[in-house]
């Protein structure tokens, strides 16, 4: 007889989601589900409102990355408006997201992806939290990330607004520029940064690199898989979470695409699937092939490891050493452990806090001079950022009085949904056998998905198909007075 086991709710990400797991008679693993059963509608019910209202909207996704739809929904505004924001604009947005991406990475590696290292993949569940990652570094260590993320909320709360759900983005710039007092306060929160990016890898060098056992779990074909990969570059082809363009290289590493983020259209398409509310995209020269990886298969994916094999290095100096390493130790660009997205996440921490010193030490950083006034009538804006849990793209189009006609949202999530489901797969194939199963077995399959830092709740904003839904009426009494249903049979 088959066996069902479900990991639900899975812990430790942004959203909510489960995994079936179906054995065969012999208990090996015949297939698994990963399903996402929230919906959020964004997509939707943006429709009709105001298009200069999205980045206040669009950041009440997720009270997680705020920021990054934030700066998605104002880049897209400046297209849509057909207006370039100043310098000073631009900077000051680039700065305001640095900060985030230093708290957004600070919380994953010490509170959802590090606990599995720090206090060990199969440790008890009790123990496989922020708490149980204090105990193993000390309390000290404990307060230094606190810290850390504190001081970058307040540097997000004067350049964005609020701390969270940040509202000084606007067509054509910011709302408001910085004082020399404000800039010299965000400059030692950034040579701050730099200490802590440091010291986070060092604290990832000792803790996981010195253990062999770890090395060969991230090494391990469990936590393998070949695909594509994609991010933002630079004109340098360096990493950039503002700006630039989309690249996409293939398994081997070599350039299969790079375009504007306008294009995006010509080169991604979306698959769905009857499980689960969330779409498939995949490269639309390749074609869906199914959940599986290798070069005939249009799968990507969109993580810290993808954006780091994506590019061709880093733009700061102490992150181009970390990346240099990086590489050197796992044998070479590109890497397809996924597990060591936890450590290309830190590069990229480092890299963050790097070049939110280059900004806040800029003469221009603080002038006046932050917004270009939008003239002309809005037609389509579309925008890409890189948020830190993947490739953001946000287009809008709307009528002559810029009311919204379209919205489309693909966030880092929904880029990586495929190949966070052949992740799980292999995992629970690698590891369950002859229907042997136990907690740290199902938190090592956990562990697949969470090297993705996946967030649900960004994810899922339109209806790919048709949503079952039951409403039972009852009385005073609490018997039933109607009973309708669309998409599922009544009891």
């Amino acid at each position: 007889m088959k066996q069902r086991i479900t990991i639900d709710p899975i812990t430790r990400l942004e959203g909510h989601g489960k995994i079936e797991v179906f054995l065969d008679e012999a208990g090996e693993v015949a297939n698994t589900y990963f399903q996402i059963p929230e919906l959020r509608g964004f997509e939707v019910f943006c429709l009709g409102r105001p298009a200069e209202e999205m980045p206040r909207i669009t950041n009440r996704i997720c009270g997680v990355c705020p920021e990054a739809h934030h700066m998605a929904a104002s880049k897209a505004l400046d297209m849509l408006y057909h207006v370039d924001p100043p310098r000073a604009g631009k900077m000051l947005r680039e700065l305001f997201y640095s900060a985030f991406y230093v708290t957004d990475h600070t919380t994953h590696f010490y509170a959802l992806g590090g606990p599995d290292f720090v206090v060990g993949p199969d440790a008890p569940a009790a123990e496989r939290n922020i708490l149980g990652v204090v105990a193993k570094v000390g309390q000290e260590a404990g307060l230094r990330v606190i810290n850390t993320r504190k001081k970058n909320h307040e540097v997000i709360q004067i350049i964005g607004g609020r701390a969270i759900h940040p509202v000084a983005g606007l067509p054509g710039g910011m709302s408001k520029a910085i004082n020399e007092e404000e800039r010299q306060f965000i400059e030692q929160v950034a040579r701050e940064n730099i200490e802590f990016g440091l010291w986070s890898l060092e604290v990832f060098s000792q803790i996981v690199l010195n253990n062999s056992a770890y090395v060969d779990l991230i090494l391990s074909d469990t936590y393998t898989q070949r695909t594509y990969y994609m991010g933002l570059v630079d004109e340098n082809n360096h990493v950039n979470f503002y700006d630039g363009l989309i690249r996409v290289v293939d398994p081997d590493g070599n350039e299969f695409a790079k375009y504007a983020p306008v294009d995006y259209l010509d080169h991604i398409a979306e698959h769905v699937e009857p499980t689960s509310y969330l779409k498939y995209p995949y490269l639309k020269n390749i074609g869906w092939k199914g959940f599986v990886d290798g070069a005939d298969s249009g799968m990507y994916a969109c993580t810290p490891l993808s954006r780091l094999n994506a590019a061709e290095g880093m733009a700061t100096m102490e992150a181009q050493a970390a990346y240099q390493k990086y590489f050197s130790v796992l044998g070479g660009r590109p890497v397809h452990h996924t597990l060591a997205a936890h450590w290309a996440r830190l590069v990229e921490l480092l890299y963050a806090a790097e070049r939110m010193l280059e900004l806040a030490t800029d003469p221009e950083i603080t002038s006046p001079n932050v917004r270009t006034i939008p003239t002309e009538t809005p037609t389509v804006g579309i925008a890409t950022v890189e948020a830190p849990r993947g490739t953001l793209t946000h287009h809008y189009e709307t009528d002559e009085n810029g009311i919204l006609t379209k919205v489309n949202l693909i966030v880092g999530t929904t880029n990586n949904h495929a190949p966070i489901t052949l992740s799980i797969k292999k995992a629970a194939s690698s590891l369950i056998h002859e229907g042997v199963v136990n907690d740290g077995i199902l938190n090592m399959v956990e562990m697949a998905f969470r090297s993705y830092d996946p967030c649900f709740s960004c994810a899922t904003h339109s209806l790919p198909g048709q949503m079952p839904l039951e409403v039972i009426v009852r009385d005073a009494k609490g018997e039933v007075v109607d009973h309708r249903a669309q998409y599922c049979t009544p009891d």
